[in-house]
Parts: structure tokens; sequence; C-alpha cells
């Protein structure tokens, strides 16, 4: 396991990092037990060719006006599925809005995550991890969330952890802080998952934070912070599985920053060439993290160009299965915003509700 590499330019420090395979899919020194499984090696590389497939057909759907806006995983598909392959069922995920793969590992349905970004509420009622989390789109503000579902397995006496990722910008916001203060104090059974793809939005990664990581961030509020090559998807499930069983059986929170590179635009509504270079994107494509563990695959376990081609026919059915599925599904009344905000809506609300199903023709 490669344990060094550069720090940050203006100290010239270098920094632990976690690593297993290298961009061209060699290994490093001994693996994991789980990574001489080549059943389960092959099942972590589907999830995440899935992943991608699932996302290629998004944008496209964005693009023709059938989709919402939407926000790419490419590039980013190791953090989230070896996050997810570490986690137990009765484990609960909080998402952030590019953790695609995560909930398709957790076993949120293509077409139930096709629905939410079109807009249709029935796209957060999962068929399968039914108290996982719906997508959290403010930055953030779901990571005191994950705080006080851990609080809540530690109180019931349950070996339960949650496991909550969010991008590098949300470090820089209070609720971040303010809930891994919270999280080192109670001693509560939560992993942090920081997916640092260097940019929040606009916003590169050097002028975020002074911070040589944001690993060390944990370090002010006694919370252990592990840097781990995010584009590397043995060693983020070997780190987010060790740091769950910590978290399970110690109550202890931990902080990952996973290091990876957001390849895409921010969301379909953002041009990411008018603030940054093809060349620098470029650099970053070489340690994408799909090729990688598909190198890895055909030296270590014999993964043939056969194989390849049935996964990829096999994705491409699935998928369209899915996107067809979504395509005709009735569209749900607007007045069915309000149905999952309270339990009894407030009366103000309840007002509202009512007046738009009768302007919408709905049931009220």
């Amino acid at each position: 396991m490669d344990r060094t590499v550069p720090g940050a330019a203006k100290t010239g420090r270098t920094h632990a990092i976690l690593r297993f395979l290298r961009p061209d899919g060699t290994a490093i020194g001994g693996l994991p037990g789980f990574a001489s499984d080549r059943k389960e090696m092959a099942a972590l590389y589907r999830l995440m060719v899935l992943t991608r497939s699932f996302d290629e057909q998004a944008i496209a759907l964005q693009r023709t006006g059938r989709l919402g806006t939407y926000a790419s995983s490419l590039g980013q598909e190791a953090v989230a599925v070896g996050a997810a392959a570490a986690m137990r069922p009765d484990d609960i995920l909080l998402p952030t809005f590019r953790e695609h793969g995560a909930q398709i590992a957790r076993g949120v349905t293509l077409t139930e995550l096709f629905l939410f970004w079109g807009g249709d509420e029935r796209g957060s009622d999962f068929a399968g991890p039914r108290e996982d989390f719906p997508v959290n789109i403010p930055v953030a503000s779901h990571i005191p969330h994950a705080v006080g579902a851990a609080l809540a397995f530690k109180m019931r006496k349950e070996r339960r952890a949650a496991l909550c990722i969010f991008g590098d910008g949300a470090t820089s916001k209070g609720d971040f802080y303010e809930a891994l203060n919270v999280a080192g104090v109670w001693q509560v059974p939560c992993v942090f998952v920081i997916s640092n793809n260097q940019w929040a939005i606009s916003v590169p990664r050097a002028v975020q934070t002074r911070s040589d990581t944001l690993a060390i961030k944990g370090i002010a509020v006694g919370i252990q912070g592990v840097q781990v090559d995010g584009n590397d998807a043995v060693a983020v499930r070997e780190v987010v599985g060790e740091a769950l069983e910590k978290a399970r059986h110690d109550h202890e929170p931990s902080l990952i920053e996973a290091v990876t590179y957001r390849l895409g635009d921010h969301t379909t509504v953002d041009d990411a060439s008018r603030y940054r270079d093809d060349a620098e994107v470029g650099k970053h494509w070489k340690e994408e993290p799909i090729a990688r563990l598909r190198a890895f695959l055909t030296a270590e376990h014999g993964w043939s160009k056969d194989e390849e081609e049935d996964l990829l026919t096999e994705i491409r059915e699935q998928v369209e299965a899915a996107v067809e599925a979504y395509l005709a599904t009735d569209a749900q009344e607007p007045a069915a915003m309000f149905d999952h905000l309270h339990a009894s809506l407030p009366p103000a609300l309840a007002g509202q509700r009512a007046e738009l199903a009768g302007k919408d023709g709905g049931d009220g």
C-alpha cells in the first residue's frame, strides 16, 4: 500500500494517502483479502460501469428535455461504489447529489433515480434501502442529520453506522464543523466521507482552504482523519470498511478524504471550460477509476474481452429498460410536492396544497 504523495505546493510537505492500485491498475504491496476474490471484484467493477452508464443516459435525457438539472458523477465512481460496498444492509447512507453509484449499490433502482432527477417525489420512495436518506441538495445540510441518526443507533445499542458522503465544498460550511464537533464529543457511530473532486462548482480546492489536506480538519474535534486515493476502488472500500467497523463496535467516528477529480461539469447547467482548461482535465483522465480497476481485473483475474462485451451489453439493456419505465410513468400532479414534507401539513401549507390541487384538477 502506497502511503506517500506530494503535499500542498505551498508547504512542500508530504502526506499519507492510502492506495492499493496505481493509475495503470498494477497492485502496490499486499492487497486486502477481498481483492483476491474474482467474483467480488467483478461485482465492484460492474457497479462502477453501471453507474457511468446511468450517468451518460441521465445527461442525454436532460439534454433532450426529459430530465431536470443533473449532477454528473463522471470520474468519481470509485468513491461512491467503494464506500457503499463496505456497508452492511442495516447501516444507513446519507448521500449528496453525486453519489448515484452508492445508491445503486445499496439497492436504489435506476428507475427511482431517473424519477428523482425528473422531479418526481416517488423517486425517493426507495423499494430497497428504506432507511437510507434521500439525495441531499443543499450543501452540507445533511451532515448534522448523519450525526443524529448515528446518535439514535448508539442510544438504542444497535451495532449500526451512518455513512455520510459530501464534497470538498461542504467542508467550508458551518454545518460540517458543527456536526463533526458534536460527533467527536458524543462519540457516535458515524463515518464522514469527503469526495474531494477538487472543485466546489468553479472554486478550486487551492483557494477553498489553507489546510494541507481536508482529512486533517478532524484533528480539532478529536476525530481521526485519513486520506485515500478516491480513484482506487479497492482502497476506498478497505478504508471505509475499517472506519465502519470502528463506528459499529467502538462508537468511534472517522473522517475520510477521498481524493478524486470531477471530470465533467458541475451540473448540466454548468460549463466548466469557463474556469479550467482541457489540459488539466486531460491529465486527470489518466487516473480515472474504471480503467484502473479494469486493468487490475484483466491482469490479476483474467478479465476477458468477451466478458467485457457481455457486461456492456447487459448494462446497456438494463439502463434502457429503466429509461423506458421512467418515461412510461405517469407524471404526478403538482400538488404532490406537499405530500412528503410533514406527517401532518401545517394549515398554511395545507391551504396552498388545496389551492394548487384545485387548479391542476387533483383530488386535493
